[in-house]
C-alpha cells in the first residue's frame, strides 16, 4: 500500500500546512481545503475541512494531520467515507484507554495521534481509500486568544507542497468593543498571489479570505510546483473605550475584558537568578549572556535589580537591590560578560538567597512603597547540590516568598524537572516557560521578559453581586502588565435581573482605583444576537474553556481529596463542553475493515520526552514511554520490540536512557533484586535503548592531539605496590565482558566491545551499585543515571556535579569521578581519537572485598610480583602472579589517562597482556 500525507498545520491562534501529499498520479489527490475561522470577541471557534479523492485504480492510504496550539482545545472529528459518517468521540481517559486496550487484544494495530513541539501540538488520522472513491476529514477546535504585548495574532503557515483546485482561509472577526488595529503580512506573497487576498474592515468586523486559483498558486506556467510556502499573519487590537474594559452578554453567561490603556508603569523590582553550574556550557551560557545584556539595557531608571548566579555555590552580585541607572547597569553588564559555567545546582539556596535580598532591600527602604517585586530563574537542569528534594525546595520557596514576590521560572531546554518548575512559580504568583534550545533562545528569553517588563496595576479584584453571579473564573490578580488584558467570566442567575454591575479595584504607582461597571443586560445580549459571525452558545463555551485552563491549573498545587474533587470538576465539564484535556481522550472510530480505535490525547509541557522533544512521555510512577515522531504517524515505545507489535500507550514503561549500538549482553546477566523501580520487572544489563543520547550534539572537550596514542586498557595500583600495572587485553572478547564484580561491596562493572581492525576496543561500560538500586552507562556520549529518581544524562561538556543519595559524580579535568562512601572511586574518560578511546580508572580499591573477580577485577586480590624471570632477570621485565597464575610483565611507557591527567602525560607501568577465557 503505498501511503501519502496530508498535513494541516496550525499555530500560534493556528497555523495551516495543508496537506503534505505527493503528487496526484500517485493517486491521492486533494481537490478542496478550506479553513474556516470565526473570531467572535477573541474566542476563536476553527473548522479545517479537506476533501481528497483516490484516483487511483487499488486503494490508497490518506493521512490528515493537524498541528494546533498547545492552548487550544479540539471539539469534534468527523471522517466521511463514501457518505457515511465516522466520528470522534471525546470521553473520560480511563474509558478510551479500555476501548483502546480492546482493540489492542483484537491484534489491530493502533496508535497515539498526538505528539508536540514548541508551540503545536500534532493531530492525525490516517485512513484507506478504495479505488475511485472520496473522503472528507473536519476536525473543530476553539481558543480563547491571549492578548500579549498589546495584539492577537494569528499566524497561518501555507505550505500545501501541491496544487490543490478548491484552497480557501476564511477569517472572520467580530469585535464588538471595535477593531483598533488590523495588519496582515505574509513572506511568500507574489504580486499575481497578492490579488487573491482580500481584507475588509469595518468599525466592527474584518474579513479576510485568501482564495487562489490553480494558476495563481502555480509556480511556472506548465509546472506542477506550488508557491503556496510561507506564514501568512493577522495582528489585530481593539478599541478600549473605557477604563472598566468591556462586558458581554448572552444566553445568561457573561465575559468580562480589562485591559485599562494609556496607564503608567509600575516601578520593578527584580532579581535574576541565573544557572551557571556546568550543563550551561557552550551555547546556552553564550545566549544567555546575551539576552541579560538586552534585557538590562531594557531596565527602566526607577526599576531596581540584582543577579544571583549559581551552580553547587550562590554568588550575589550585589547584597542589595541596584537602582537600574546608567552607571549601575554599565557594571551590571560586565559582571554578565564575565559568568562562567561550573559546577552542581543549587536551586534552593539561590531563590532563597534572592527573596533575603528583597526582604532585606525591603526592610532597608532601599524600594519603592508601590513597585511590584519578582524573582526571574532560569535554570537548565534538576537540583543536584544542597537541598535536592523538590518537595522541600518548593515549600522553602513558598515560605520564603509568603504572597509578597512573583517567582516566574524558566526551564532551558529538556533537561529540566518541568512540573517541578510549574508548580512553584503557580505556588509564587507567577508562572513557567520552556525555553527551547535554539538558534532563537536568546530572543526566547528577551521575549518573555518583555511580557513582564511594565506592570500597570498591582492587587487587582474584580468584584460582582453574589446574589446574582455565580461561577466566577478566577477575579482576583496579582498584577496586570502593560499589552496583556485580564479575563473574567461567570453566570448570571437570576432571569429577572436586568443590569449588570461589576466593581474593579487595583493599585497603581501612585493611588488606590475603583471603576464601576454597570451594562444593560438586554442591550448586551441584543448586539451579539444580531450577529451573524456568532457562534451558538460562544460565551457559555469561552466560560468553560476559561474554568477547565484554570482547573487545570489547580490540580498541579492540590493534594489527597481536594485534587480529586478539582479533577473531577474539570474532566465532568470536559466531557459536557466535548473538549480534548488532559483529563480527556478522542478515541477515532474507523470502518469495520480497517484499524480501529485511534485515540487522541492533550498533551502537556511537562510530558515533552527530554531525548526526543518531538515526541511526548505518558508518565506514571515507575517511568514513562515515548509516544509519537516528528513527520511520522508511527508509533515509537522507545525500546526494542518485534515489528509491527502494537503499542499500549497507557500502559507506562520505562524510558531506558540511550547509548548508539547497545545491544543485550551474550552470557553472564544479572538481574537486580530488590529493584526499587517499578514497572521494569526483572532488569538485564546492558538494558536496550533508544539510538540517541542528547538532543544536542557538542564538540568534545579540547585536548592536546593523541596521534599514535598507545593507551593501555587499563592501569591497576595495587594497594600494597607502588607500582602500576597497565593490562593490554588481546585476543577476541565477548561483546559485553565482566571487568569486575564484587558481590560483597554491590559493584559490578561490564565492558562492551567493538572490534577495530585487528583490536576490541571498549565502547561503553554499564557500571551497577546493587545496593543503591543504581545503574550508571558511560560511552563515548557521556553518563546515563538511572535510579529510583529516574534518569540523569550528563555528557563530556557538561563540568557539572551530581549529588544523588551516597553517591557524588563531579567532572574533573576530561573525567567524570563517581564517589560513593565505602567503596572504591570509579573514573571515567574519553579521550578524543580517531579509535574509541574510553578508559576506566578506579581508586581506593583497597575497599574491595577478596571476593572480587572479572577481567579486570581479579587483578586485585592475591596479586605480587616474582623476584625473578628466568635465569637472566633484567629490569625490564618480571612475572606477576595473579592467584597463584604467572603473567609476564614488561617495563613499558604508556599514555595516561587517569583523573588530572594531561593526555599527552605519559606514565611508566608494569604491561601485562590479559585474555578473556
Amino acid at each position: 500500500m503505498e501511503g501519502h500525507t496530508l498535513g494541516l498545520l496550525l499555530f500560534a491562534t493556528f497555523v495551516l500546512l495543508p496537506f503534505s501529499a505527493a503528487a496526484p498520479e500517485h493517486g491521492i489527490d486533494i481537490y478542496s481545503m478550506h479553513v474556516d475561522c470565526k473570531v467572535t470577541s477573541r474566542f476563536a471557534h476553527n473548522i479545517v475541512t479537506s476533501r481528497v479523492v483516490n484516483r487511483a485504480n487499488g486503494s490508497r492510504e490518506a493521512t490528515f494531520e493537524v498541528e494546533l496550539p498547545k492552548t487550544a482545545f479540539i471539539t469534534n472529528f468527523t471522517m466521511t467515507i463514501d457518505g457515511v459518517n465516522y466520528p470522534g468521540t471525546i470521553k473520560k481517559k480511563e474509558e478510551a484507554q479500555e476501548q483502546y486496550n480492546r482493540a489492542i487484544s483484537r491484534g489491530e494495530s493502533a496508535g497515539l495521534v498526538k505528539a508536540t513541539g514548541r508551540l503545536l501540538e500534532k493531530f492525525e488520522v490516517s485512513v484507506n481509500v478504495a479505488a475511485q472513491s472520496k473522503v472528507t476529514f473536519e476536525l473543530i477546535y476553539e481558543e480563547l486568544l491571549k492578548r500579549k504585548l498589546g495584539n492577537y495574532q494569528l499566524l497561518i503557515k501555507v505550505k500545501p507542497k501541491q496544487l490543490v483546485k478548491h484552497f480557501q482561509i476564511d477569517v472572520h472577526i467580530f469585535e464588538p468593543q471595535g477593531i483598533r488595529t488590523l495588519d496582515t503580512s505574509s513572506n511568500f506573497l507574489t504580486n499575481e498571489l497578492s490579488e487573491a487576498l482580500t481584507k475588509t474592515v469595518s468599525e466592527t468586523k474584518a474579513h479576510i479570505l485568501f482564495k487562489p486559483t490553480i494558476d495563481q498558486q502555480r509556480k511556472k506556467d506548465g509546472l506542477e510546483e506550488t508557491l503556496l510556502d510561507g506564514d501568512l499573519m493577522i495582528n489585530y487590537d481593539v478599541k478600549r473605550g473605557t477604563s472598566a474594559g468591556d462586558v458581554q452578554i448572552i444566553n445568561g453567561y457573561f465575559v468580562h475584558y480589562f485591559a485599562p490603556s494609556q496607564m503608567p508603569a509600575l516601578p520593578k523590582n527584580v532579581v535574576f537568578v541565573i544557572d551557571t553550574s556546568g550543563s550551561m556550557y557552550g551555547k546556552k551560557i553564550v545566549q544567555t549572556r546575551e539576552a541579560l545584556l538586552k534585557i538590562l539595557e531594557d531596565l527602566s531608571p526607577e526599576d531596581h535589580f540584582n543577579l544571583i548566579t549559581f551552580h553547587a555555590a550562590v554568588s550575589r552580585y550585589q547584597n542589595v537591590m541596584l537602582k537600574a541607572n546608567k552607571s549601575n547597569i554599565e557594571e551590571a553588564k560586565a559582571f554578565v560578560k564575565s559568568i562562567q559555567e561550573y559546577g552542581a545546582t543549587d536551586i534552593n539556596s539561590a531563590l532563597l538567597s534572592a527573596v533575603q535580598i528583597l526582604k532585606e532591600s525591603e526592610e532597608t527602604r532601599v524600594l519603592p512603597e508601590r513597585s511590584v517585586s519578582m524573582i526571574i530563574m532560569l535554570t537548565d537542569g534538576q537540583p543536584t547540590s544542597g537541598e535536592t528534594n523538590i518537595e522541600r525546595i518548593q515549600a522553602n520557596v513558598k515560605t520564603g516568598i509568603n504572597k509578597k514576590y512573583a517567582l516566574y521560572c524558566l526551564g532551558f531546554g529538556f533537561d529540566v524537572d518541568y512540573k517541578f518548575l510549574e508548580k512553584m512559580a503557580l505556588e509564587n504568583g507567577g508562572l513557567a516557560r520552556r525555553i527551547y534550545e535554539d538558534s532563537d533562545s536568546a530572543l526566547q528569553l528577551q521575549g518573555f521578559y518583555q511580557e513582564v517588563a511594565n506592570p500597570i496595576l498591582m492587587e487587582i479584584q474584580l468584584q460582582y453581586p453574589e446574589d446574582s453571579i455565580s461561577h466566577l473564573t478566577e477575579n482576583s490578580f496579582r498584577q496586570l502588565f502593560e499589552g496583556s488584558e485580564i479575563v473574567v467570566a461567570g453566570k448570571i442567575d437570576k432571569n429577572d435581573v436586568n443590569l449588570f454591575k461589576a466593581e474593579i479595584k487595583a493599585q497603581t504607582h501612585a493611588s488606590d482605583l475603583v471603576y464601576k461597571v454597570e451594562e444593560n443586560i438586554t442591550e448586551k445580549e441584543d448586539v451579539l444576537k444580531q450577529n451573524q459571525y456568532v457562534f451558538g452558545n460562544f460565551i457559555e463555551r469561552l466560560w468553560a474553556y476559561l474554568t477547565i485552563q484554570q482547573l487545570l491549573e489547580k490540580i498541579i498545587l492540590a493534594r489527597g481529596d481536594v485534587k480529586k474533587n478539582v479533577e473531577e470538576e474539570a474532566l465532568q465539564l470536559s466531557l459536557k463542553y466535548s473538549f480534548v484535556t488532559s483529563l480527556t481522550s478522542m478515541v477515532v472510530t474507523k470502518p469495520e475493515d480497517q484499524e480501529k480505535a485511534m485515540v487522541a490525547n492533550k498533551p502537556t509541557e511537562d510530558s515533552i520526552d527530554p531525548i526526543y522533544p518531538d515526541r511526548i512521555m505518558h508518565a506514571r510512577k515507575g517511568g514513562s514511554r515515548m509516544i509519537g515522531g516528528s513527520g511520522s504517524s508511527q508509533v515509537d515505545s522507545g525500546y526494542a520490540r518485534a515489528p509491527h507489535q502494537p503499542i499500549d500507550p497507557f500502559h507506562q514503561s520505562v524510558m531506558f536512557a540511550s547509548i548508539p549500538g547497545a545491544g543485550r549482553r551474550q552470557k553472564g546477566d544479572r538481574p537486580i533484586s530488590g529493584s526499587n523501580f517499578p514497572s521494569w520487572g526483572t532488569l538485564h544489563r546492558p538494558v536496550p535503548l533508544p539510538t540517541q543520547i542528547s538532543t544536542k550534539n557538542v564538540p568534545l572537550p579540547t585536548q592536546r592531539s593523541t596521534k599514535n596514542v598507545d593507551y593501555p586498557d587499563f592501569i591497576v595500583q595495587l594497594p600494597t605496590q607502588s607500582d602500576l600495572i597497565c593490562l593490554n587485553v588481546i585476543g577476541d572478547l565477548d561483546d559485553s565482558v565482566i571487568l569486575v564484580a564484587d558481590p560483597n561491596t554491590g559493584i559490578f562493572v561490564d565492558g562492551r566491545t567493538e572490534k577495530l581492525g585487528q583490536k576490541s576496543y571498549f565502547v561503553s561500560f554499564e557500571i551497577e551499585y546493587k545496593d543503591l538500586n543504581v545503574s550508571v552507562t558511560a560511552s563515548k556520549d557521556g553518563l546515563t543515571i538511572q535510579s529510583h529518581q529516574g534518569k540523569i544524562i550528563m555528557d563530556w561538556n557538561n563540568r557539572s556535579s551530581l549529588k544523588l543519595d551516597s553517591m557524588e559524580i563531579s567532572f574533573v579535568k576530561r573525567s567524570f569521578v563517581i564517589k560513593v562512601d565505602g567503596k572504591v572511586t570509579i573514573n571515567l574518560s574519553y579521550v578524543r581519537s580517531g579509535k574509541h578511546l574510553l578508559r576506566l580508572h578506579l581508586r581506593d580499591v583497597h575497599q574491595f572485598s577478596n571476593l572480587v573477580t572479572g577481567l579486570f577485577g581479579r587483578f586485585y586480590v592475591n596479586t605480587s610480583f616474582v623476584s625473578s624471570l628466568g635465569e637472566k632477570p633484567t629490569a625490564t621485565e618480571k612475572l606477576l602472579s595473579v592467584d597463584g597464575q604467572e603473567m609476564k610483565a614488561t617495563k613499558t611507557t604508556k599514555k595516561n589517562f587517569k583523573t588530572n591527567a594531561d593526555p599527552a602525560d605519559t606514565i611508566s607501568c608494569w604491561t601485562v597482556d590479559v585474555q578473556q577465557s
